[in-house]
């Protein structure tokens, strides 16, 4: 069902939602409309649900504002690394990559990405050879960790006047002589866009104009899965593992402990469930049905 003023969406369509405590795992959930954006014609239900993923990539690839032709860093490549890499290719800019798991390079490099290496000295190298000594016209971070080394490495490895956007979240004790002789741009990228974070948007539904605010976080959804229903992404090679949703919370502990090698993404299955509803698709009132106590 839909809202008396919600515009662009029909009772029966597939969408795609985001938000925390707002596109939740239930049998039911009420999301704001700017929050979730109608699935397109050739995009499967399971990878749409990579929507939110795929904006925080999208949104970084927007903050750096690459030209064609350019040639572009992406230090860290988990599953927000993977994806942006792939959009900059879409977006028609040489990529080269770090990671420090010689695995995810390989990957990364199977889906697109011109070159990459998982060795700090190499990658000086690659980018060394690849830009003529002039370096990286933009350097995206999409690492996770505390270490001020990756964002120094993306000083070192920018080219005058260029910039880094910061994506992950990595430690900003940046060393003045490169950021300084070189006059980068530093640059953050917030989660998935303009609207994060802003109430009235987020809840209220207020959207901003589409002349003014090209991108809004619910209109690189809408890009990131048009996309992907394209064939320009393949999110596809990057699922790693499926688990049912009894399994989620044996899935999540492996994650949070990390022990062993990390997958880069972890699909949740639902089994289909042929119990008919208590009400009708029309009802104004929900039965709540195998309801558990709360553990304390």
């Amino acid at each position: 069902a839909i809202g008396d003023e919600v515009e662009g969406l029909v009772p029966g369509d597939m969408v795609a939602c985001a938000g925390a405590g707002k596109a939740n795992h239930a049998d039911f959930v009420s999301v704001p409309r700017n929050l979730c954006c109608k699935v397109p014609v050739g995009c499967d239900a399971s990878i749409a649900a990579t929507s939110t993923v795929g904006a925080v990539a999208l949104q970084g690839v927007l903050r750096a504002a690459p030209q064609l032709g350019e040639t572009v860093c992406v230090l860290g490549l988990g599953l927000i690394g993977q994806i942006a890499a792939q959009l900059l290719r879409a977006n028609g800019t040489s990529v080269l990559g770090f990671d420090l798991d010689l695995q995810r390079v390989d990957r990364a490099i199977q889906n697109g990405m011109d070159a990459g290496v998982a060795d700090v000295e190499g990658f000086k190298q690659l980018v060394r050879d690849r830009t003529g000594g002039r370096g990286s016209d933009r350097v995206m971070i999409t690492a996770a960790t505390k270490s001020d080394a990756v964002i120094n490495l993306a000083m070192d490895v920018a080219r005058p006047k260029g910039s880094v956007v910061i994506v992950g979240d990595v430690g900003l004790n940046v060393q003045r002589a490169a950021f300084y002789r070189k006059e980068i741009d530093l640059l953050m990228s917030t989660s998935y866009g303009p609207g994060r974070y802003d109430t009235r948007y987020e809840e209220d539904g207020q959207d901003y104009p589409f002349g003014y605010v090209r991108w809004t976080l619910n209109r690189n959804m809408q890009a990131y899965l048009q996309l992907i229903a394209s064939g320009r992404i393949r999110i596809e090679p990057l699922i790693e593992k499926i688990v049912g949703i009894d399994e989620a919370p044996t899935a999540y502990r492996a994650l949070a402990s990390g022990e062993g090698p990390a997958p880069l993404g972890v699909l949740i299955r639902y089994p289909a469930d042929a119990r008919k509803l208590s009400e009708s698709a029309d009802s104004t009132w929900i039965s709540v049905r195998g309801a558990r106590k709360p553990p304390a």
